[in-house]
């Protein structure tokens, strides 16, 4: 009896795991989907006013920047770009951010169920992404207010973005961990099933 009711027991809470696992897969693919379609759909297209021929088009795309990478960056680009790429820091990349983020979370939760403390570092690199936003937007408009750039602001707003890289970079390699993890369970799975056919 006692045998009965264990066996049910794990019976449901193989099913409760199941049903989590097939969740999460199905909100990691919708958000994924949802990264895809925004980026191609959408972010492109309000970034447009602020893009230049020559040199970078987002100071948060490289590693860490300099007091003269930002002044070139701002001295190539006239008032009314400038106001456009401040706009695009305030409300396209921020929502750029919560999906790409919710993309990584739901993919570290379909991998990794069991050690949620994993998603603290997608959401760091987010608030990064946020941090690293508001210091562009300051050194904005101080350019446009006195066209003078703090030294200071740049250098806090470079080891911001150092941070949200070093970060991105971690959430990549748990990612990439998981694929590797799931690869290996499933030939496992495979292996196992084999031999018992064998075997019967």
């Amino acid at each position: 009896m006692e045998e009965d009711v264990l066996i049910t027991e794990s019976e449901e809470i193989q099913e409760s795991e199941s049903f989590v696992s097939r969740h999460a897969l199905s909100m990691a693919l919708g958000s994924t989907l949802a990264f895809i379609l925004y980026t191609v759909l959408v972010l492109g297209r309000p970034g447009e006013c602020f893009k230049v021929d020559d040199g970078p088009n987002s100071l948060g795309l490289t590693f860490n920047y300099t007091l003269q990478m930002v002044q070139e960056f701002f001295e190539s680009r006239s008032t009314s770009q400038l106001e456009c790429y401040s706009e695009f820091l305030q409300i396209w990349d921020v929502m750029f951010a919560i999906i790409y983020t919710s993309m990584y979370c739901f993919w570290i939760l379909y991998f990794f169920k069991n050690r949620r403390i994993l998603l603290v570092i997608p959401v760091l690199s987010m608030l990064a992404d946020w941090a690293e936003n508001i210091t562009e937007i300051m050194m904005i408009n101080s350019y446009l207010d006195s066209n003078t750039i703090s030294e200071t602001l740049v250098s806090v707003g470079s080891g911001i973005n150092m941070i949200k890289w070093i970060l991105s970079t971690l959430t990549y390699l748990i990612v990439f961990a998981g694929i590797g993890l799931k690869i290996k369970s499933a030939i496992r799975t495979s292996q196992t099933n084999d031999d018992k056919l064998s075997q019967n």
